[in-house]
């Protein structure tokens, strides 16, 4: 039997078997170095390092504005395999640092109008590395901690490579809301019955969505927007969007937010939004060994005593000991492979949190309750101010 080939198909074994891949090289904070190819665009990256364990979803992982400033190891195998579409996106570009990864594929295979991920990576100059045992890499980092890296496909003299990373800031303490927030007002979802004022300090697209999906008219507002400019478009609902950095670097925000709370208008905040409420509290956070970075952690509602399959991307966390013993706030959510605190809501107000997304979607709908519930507040706020 005689098979023809396409030209896409010619284009694609022509590409399989390229074998002129660019040296490249990642070198972390402690000194590790592992060498492998260039992906993507080349140059010089750096960043917060960290690994994400999702099987799939690395398009939304890459545009995600909470891992900003962060170099991902990406455990499974193949990454670029079905390429990119544009409709799978959560911003307006490539927010991570650079790639690490086992095995980049330059070409894409799948149904519709699909682009390559080299492609989409050199159009926003993002820099990767391939070819490198990432099951060991990710066993170090999870062993030390988090710490900072660089990848170079330009300059693969590690002695300055480590000169340069010398100079990279700690994620601890860094503000980064405001290089990936908004800087104008804008609407999604006119028209729509409940009006719903969001704090962008990172938002991903699919939180919008899922608000206009139920109905709700929804206005962003930069981060650094004032409670009182918030309050003026007199929304039935506030959103505390995800976001990158450290919470603590935003005090002028946190001060917002306690406002907003104080308002009486009811408040949900994911991720970013969920600490900088509990921070409005008076409660503290910190920065974790590890983060949680998945689309597999198991997370307990210990109001109902169901549990969820989440998908969650964060560094900090909320301090339980804090929340347990703060008399306004109720501990609502457990995280069940390391017992850190999950969600919270105040009990002398209409507010609810949660560390993780349930806009995701990991397989499961697990989560998404959490914005009916956010709805059901808000009709509730409505029929009390019409009496």
């Amino acid at each position: 039997m005689t098979f023809k080939c396409s030209e896409k198909d010619k284009t694609y074994l022509c590409t399989m078997n390229k074998t002129d891949k660019s040296p490249a090289v990642l070198v972390l904070e402690d000194g590790s170095v592992f060498h492998g190819f260039s992906a993507g665009a080349p140059g010089t990256t750096t960043g917060e390092i960290a690994f994400n364990t999702g099987m799939t979803g690395y398009q939304e992982i890459f545009t995600d504005p909470s891992y900003f400033q962060q170099i991902v190891i990406m455990t499974t195998s193949h990454i670029g395999n079905y390429g990119v579409q544009e409709h799978e996106v959560e911003s307006d570009s490539v927010k991570i640092a650079g790639l690490v990864c086992k095995k980049f594929s330059e070409v894409a295979s799948r149904y519709g109008e699909t682009g390559t991920l080299q492609d989409y990576f050199e159009r926003d100059n993002l820099v990767g590395i391939s070819d490198i045992d990432t099951r060991k890499l990710v066993r170090h980092i999870r062993n030390k901690g988090a710490m900072n890296a660089i990848i170079s496909s330009e300059e693969l003299d590690v002695e300055k490579l480590m000169e340069q990373l010398k100079k990279v800031p700690s994620m601890e303490g860094l503000e980064l809301a405001s290089k990936v927030s908004c800087s104008e007002v804008y609407d999604r979802g006119e028209g729509n019955e409940h009006r719903v004022a969001l704090l962008d300090v990172g938002v991903k697209k699919n939180i919008i969505r899922s608000l206009v999906d139920r109905g709700c008219h929804v206005r962003i507002f930069p981060w650094n927007s004032s409670s009182a400019e918030i309050t003026s478009w007199d929304p039935n609902g506030i959103m505390l969007s995800n976001g990158p950095g450290d919470p603590s670097a935003m005090p002028e925000v946190v001060e917002t937010v306690k406002e907003l709370v104080e308002s009486g208008i009811p408040v949900f905040g994911i991720c970013l939004g969920h600490q900088l409420l509990a921070m409005s509290q008076g409660i503290s956070t910190k920065k974790m060994h590890n983060g949680h970075r998945g689309i597999n952690h198991p997370i307990k509602n210990l109001m109902t005593g169901k549990c969820e399959v989440t998908s969650q991307n964060h560094g900090f966390v909320v301090d339980l000991e804090g929340a347990e013993s703060h008399p306004n706030v109720e501990v609502t959510h457990m995280h069940l492979n390391d017992g850190t605190l999950a969600g919270i809501k105040l009990k002398e107000h209409t507010a609810f949190s949660v560390q993780y997304h349930p806009e995701a979607s990991p397989g499961p709908n697990d989560s998404k309750y959490l914005f009916d519930q956010f709805i059901d507040n808000i009709i509730k706020a409505k029929q009390v101010h019409t009496v």
